[in-house]
């Protein structure tokens, strides 16, 4: 037999397709959903999508049938609108008296258990309403669709051990066949000479996973004066470089070079190669902490505060924070390539609908996205146009997602097998003695 699914409202708040997920059992949705969603659907942004969404959805299904009967599913099982019984709702303990939303459904449930012979499971990402539901005997289960294990995430390097052929190859061909070794496309591959561990050699798998090569040589000065510390900065800044990988997810702890690795690369595409027209780069408008509310100004000077981690990166890289120009006037590096036409630095807000040809786009702090807000930005991507994903699932700012459910280690594990993409995680911090240590202790 199948199993009963009862649904909250934050679960098709985070998958609008959610209902369609659960194969050929049956899902339910008490009606205290409908209102819930009702009031959802006039709020800005992904939640209110999400909600307008799921009820154009239901309007659809609803041609099928009556939706308090249920209504068939291409997928085999059914859907279908319950009411809550008042007996089963005041029949609740004491504790959890009226008529809340959450109450209602932990209802529906119980009276589905009781009608039913087959499991029914409340399904949530409310951590609460799932205690509440194994209090009440009642089997809860998280939304887990879209999540990742973590613990396992790829971290797109290896270490391979190899013969002297193969460094033979490599270094007098520039490719050397490397098959059986189960790596994905675009790895980056430390060799280790079996014979002689200390020869080592730093390569890159080739888009189709079957030879290895040397990974781009970095010019003396740096990559726009940005010089690698470590083994994964040099095999970052090859993917970063290389025009036929268009997808680059870059992850680590706070420090290491994630942000600060991408500008620098991308500014060498676009203002020295001219390969990209534009450098775009975003981020999700997310507070850390309490949030400080509306902020005055037209929308740059509202977007300064969210944006200044980036403009501290350009200052970096220009080696100062003002310069003066011709007229007297003072003014930072990332000014003037914005006057240029070759920067443009916007919230993630103003993305949706557009085609974005032939550009560097950055999107910085990506842990803070739902898969679905990921794929909006992927999307967006039109002819020539490369997309940079950076961030740190331990830092996550976004109520709506944790470390296994975030946009960005979604994308890491579903492209890493893909031609299109490739993959790095930092591990050395080299901001500071300090900032590194404390990111170690805690």
């Amino acid at each position: 037999m199948g199993k009963v699914y009862v649904l909250d409202t934050n679960v098709l708040l985070h998958d609008p397709n959610a209902m369609l997920r659960f194969e050929d059992n049956d899902v339910v949705l008490p009606m205290t959903i409908i209102e819930e969603l009702d009031r959802f659907k006039k709020q800005p942004e992904t939640t209110g999508r999400n909600a307008r969404q799921v009820s154009r959805m239901l309007d659809r299904l609803h041609n099928g049938g009556h939706l308090t009967s249920g209504v068939t599913l291409d997928n085999g099982g059914s859907l279908r609108v319950a009411l809550c019984d008042r007996e089963t709702l005041r029949g609740l303990p004491a504790e959890l008296e009226g008529d809340r939303g959450d109450n209602e459904i932990l209802a529906v449930a119980l009276e589905l258990r009781h009608e039913c012979d087959c499991d029914v499971v409340l399904v949530s990402k409310d951590t609460n309403l799932r205690i509440k539901a194994d209090a009440l005997g009642l089997s809860a289960e998280d939304y887990e669709t879209d999540k990742v294990d973590i613990s396992d995430l790829y971290t797109g390097t290896s270490e391979v051990f190899a013969d002297s052929e193969v460094f033979n190859a490599l270094f007098k061909t520039g490719r050397a066949e490397l098959t059986d070794q189960g790596l994905c496309p675009n790895q980056a591959v430390m060799l280790v000479d079996q014979s002689n561990p200390a020869h080592t050699a730093l390569a890159m798998m080739d888009s189709l996973g079957q030879a290895v090569r040397p990974i781009i040589k970095l010019p003396h000065g740096g990559i726009s004066r940005v010089s690698a510390r470590n083994r994964e900065q040099k095999f970052a800044f090859d993917l970063l470089l290389n025009d036929d990988i268009p997808l680059v997810t870059l992850v680590g702890k706070a420090g290491t070079g994630k942000t600060l690795l991408a500008i620098a690369a991308g500014l060498t595409k676009v203002a020295d190669e001219h390969q990209y027209s534009r450098l775009l780069i975003s981020r999700p408008v997310v507070p850390m902490g309490k949030d400080i509310g509306y902020l005055p100004g037209d929308v740059n000077e509202k977007l300064t505060p969210w944006m200044q981690p980036l403009y501290d990166n350009f200052d970096l890289i220009f080696g100062t924070q003002e310069n003066q120009d011709k007229s007297g006037v003072w003014r930072r590096g990332h000014e003037e390539l914005m006057e240029m036409g070759l920067l443009q630095i916007e919230a993630l807000t103003y993305i949706r609908g557009r085609t974005l040809p032939k550009q560097f786009l950055i999107v910085d702090e990506a842990q803070n996205l739902t898969p679905h807000e990921v794929k909006t930005i992927l999307t967006r991507a039109g002819e020539g146009t490369k997309i940079i994903l950076t961030g740190d699932p331990d830092q996550i700012d976004n109520p709506y997602v944790d470390a296994a459910s975030n946009g960005l280690t979604y994308i890491v594990e579903r492209f890493k097998g893909e031609p299109l993409a490739g993959h790095m995680t930092f591990v050395k911090g080299e901001r500071s003695a300090l900032a590194e240590r404390a990111t170690q202790l805690l």
